[in-house]
């Protein structure tokens, strides 16, 4: 072969396989896809709530004694468990002790005072009674009976006013201990001391009107909770009371505790910057379940409109525009648009009703650039 001819075809060679080297690095690449079965299985349509709800106990109660004074009496410690009727704290009521006191003894002088006056009312009438029968017999004046008759009945004033005055003491005894219960407080229910804001000898004020100040003492009931959560306005209509719902709490990972709701708010909250919300109430159903519960956690609710069981389904991230799907075709490894028709929808599955076969496979990986009917595409490992 002659030199030229040779050269030539190095040239040649050298361009062809360029052309190929080429040519493999801008061929289109296979899109690499995710995919997931069609299958059958339950599908529900849920209200869920808009901001993060909380974990409420099932009574909680913000004390603070009715007056201002000093502690001189505190008699639990934050934790304690406690009874209803148990003294919690006492301001200093020494004055009203003394009182109290003084109110008793002053009753008993009272009813000391209305015994000698029954007794002499006693005497009075008899005596009135032995001179209506000498005037009877005329064995005595009219004048003379009249004095006595009049001596017994203010003798019986008398008794009466006694009576009266042991009455006004023992009133008198019920304002001076309903003001030292002011200066107590006790517990209304059962339950936990949650917070205590106070020491001994510290002094406390009651809240001026409109102008909210910390309780002495927050005191909780936990031997139940619930939850409130904000739904949206828009969704409020179709929950209704005894509702089943799910509880989901950061606390406890994917945990779905059961409940129902129990409480709708019959107005709508107009919050600044926030959409409006109608604030729900649920309840969990089984008891046991509140054991390890702090109130206060944040909590998601889920609220079961409507169920549909046995029925065809796809993850819901699978739709595009809510009714086109892309089904995987492994024969040809290929994408086919299909248009679908849905029923019962929530953030995990849809309910198909036409467009699709069980076992078929659907793309769930949407977000991927170059998806189009036709393309060829390979299944991701990940």
């Amino acid at each position: 072969m002659p030199r030229h001819s040779f050269r030539w075809f190095i040239i040649l060679f050298l361009a062809v396989l360029a052309g190929v080297f080429v040519w493999y690095k801008m061929r289109p690449k296979d899109i690499e896809v995710t995919v997931a079965q069609v299958t059958r299985g339950t599908v529900e349509k849920i209200v869920a709530n808009t901001r993060a709800g909380t974990l409420e106990a099932c009574r909680k109660a913000n004390l603070s004694p009715a007056v201002g004074g000093q502690i001189s009496l505190l008699t639990v410690d934050e934790g304690d468990m406690v009874r209803s009727g148990q003294l919690l704290l006492e301001l200093w009521n020494n004055d009203l002790k003394a009182e109290a006191v003084l109110a008793g003894k002053q009753i008993k002088a009272s009813e000391a005072k209305a015994a000698a006056a029954q007794l002499q009312a006693e005497i009075a009438s008899r005596e009135a009674e032995r001179m209506q029968e000498l005037i009877r017999d005329n064995a005595i004046s009219e004048q003379d009976a009249d004095k006595v008759i009049t001596e017994a009945k203010v003798r019986q004033s008398a008794y009466d006013a006694a009576v009266t005055e042991v009455a006004s003491s023992r009133a008198r005894l019920s304002v001076v201990k309903a003001n030292l219960e002011r200066t107590m407080l006790v517990a209304p229910f059962d339950g936990i001391i949650a917070k205590i804001n106070g020491e001994l000898n510290e002094y406390v004020t009651p809240s001026p009107p409109g102008i909210p100040t910390p309780p002495t003492i927050e005191l909780l009931d936990t031997s139940c909770f619930y939850v409130v959560a904000p739904i949206d306005e828009v969704d409020a209509p179709a929950v209704k009371v005894n509702m089943e719902a799910r509880v989901i709490m950061d606390a406890f990972g994917a945990k779905h505790f059961p409940a129902r709701v129990r409480r709708i708010d019959p107005y709508v909250l107009d919050l600044e910057k926030q959409a409006r919300t109608v604030d729900v109430e649920v309840e969990f159903i089984n008891g046991e379940d509140g054991v390890n519960f702090l109130a206060g956690y944040s909590a998601d609710v889920e609220i079961i409109i409507a169920v549909e069981e046995n029925v065809l389904r796809i993850p819901t991230q699978a739709l595009l525009d809510k009714n086109l799907v892309y089904i995987y075709q492994p024969q040809d490894q290929r994408l086919h648009e299909k248009s679908v028709r849905t029923g019962l929808s929530n953030w995990d599955y849809s309910q198909v009703m036409e467009g699709v076969q069980e076992g078929d496979y659907v793309v769930i990986s949407t977000d991927r650039p170059g998806l189009k009917d036709g393309v060829r595409v390979k299944i991701s490992t990940e």
